[in-house]
């Protein structure tokens, strides 16, 4: 977008010219504002009332959290695709069983096989051999749950909340652990429990592999930055303090 021109101040006064240059440098400025507000990906969101009660880095992790449970319906319905036996145990179809397990997950009501468990505990039963239930909907609802706990426990941060540190970098590991569980867990028969990636002549299915290794980099860096908030918080403190007490003397100093 091209900024708008600065009017002439030829043969004005002073204050005339600085008036009208100000005026244009506003008009510019408005100009280029309304060129960014109306700047768009496909991934902007328009502002919500509940913002103002987030800080920057409740709003970070609200975002990480809303891409990490995308990530996870999409390695669902890469797990369905590929393993329909999995759906077919308790759902008519594919988009029932994921409707059923997301309703769950934001309900917080377990699953009725899963017995009342849920985050790396319901992982756990997913791997179990003798699991009778919908394996990729006990793995769904245990990732989800586990991502909730690590947000502060919570869907939506504000003020008040914050990312878990620790249990932000146990998640990543389990995510972690999940997808090595998923490539070489089998069962009694000596087939895969979950069948994932797919190699063949049509090409490489990696989605679940692609998915939930997002997963494990977004919550890393989530771990860190909650670390890192307290140290510079105590850092933040103490380099006011000197500035404000000492800033004025070392001031008068500068040559």
């Amino acid at each position: 977008m091209r900024a708008l021109p600065l009017p002439p101040v030829e043969g004005r006064s002073f204050f005339t010219g600085r008036r009208a240059v100000l005026a244009g440098v506003a008009a510019a400025a408005l100009g280029l504002a309304g060129c960014a507000a109306t700047r768009s990906t496909e991934r902007a969101e328009g502002y919500d009332s509940r913002e103002w009660m987030q800080s920057s880095a409740n709003r970070i992790a609200n975002l990480a959290l809303r891409d990490n449970l995308q990530s996870i319906r999409r390695v669902q319905l890469s797990l369905y695709r590929r393993n329909p036996r999995e759906w077919r145990k308790g759902s008519s179809n594919v988009d029932d069983a994921i409707q059923r397990t997301w309703d769950a997950v934001m309900q917080g009501t377990p699953l009725p096989p899963l017995g009342g468990k849920s985050g790396i505990d319901a992982v756990r039963l997913a791997f179990e051999p003798a699991y009778a239930g919908d394996r990729i909907a006990a793995l769904v609802y245990g990732w989800a749950t586990m991502l909730k706990e690590a947000n502060g426990n919570t869907w939506e941060q504000t003020m008040v909340d914050g990312v878990n540190a620790e249990n932000s970098f146990r998640a990543a590991r389990n995510i972690e652990i999940s997808l090595w569980l998923i490539g070489s867990k089998t069962g009694a028969d000596g087939q895969p429990l979950l069948l994932a990636t797919e190699i063949s002549e049509r090409g490489r299915n990696l989605v679940v592999d692609r998915e939930l290794s997002k997963i494990v980099a977004r919550l890393d860096l989530l771990a860190a930055q909650a670390d890192e908030k307290y140290r510079r918080a105590a850092l933040d403190f103490a380099q006011g303090w000197i500035m404000g007490s000492l800033g004025p003397f070392l001031s008068l100093t500068k040559p």
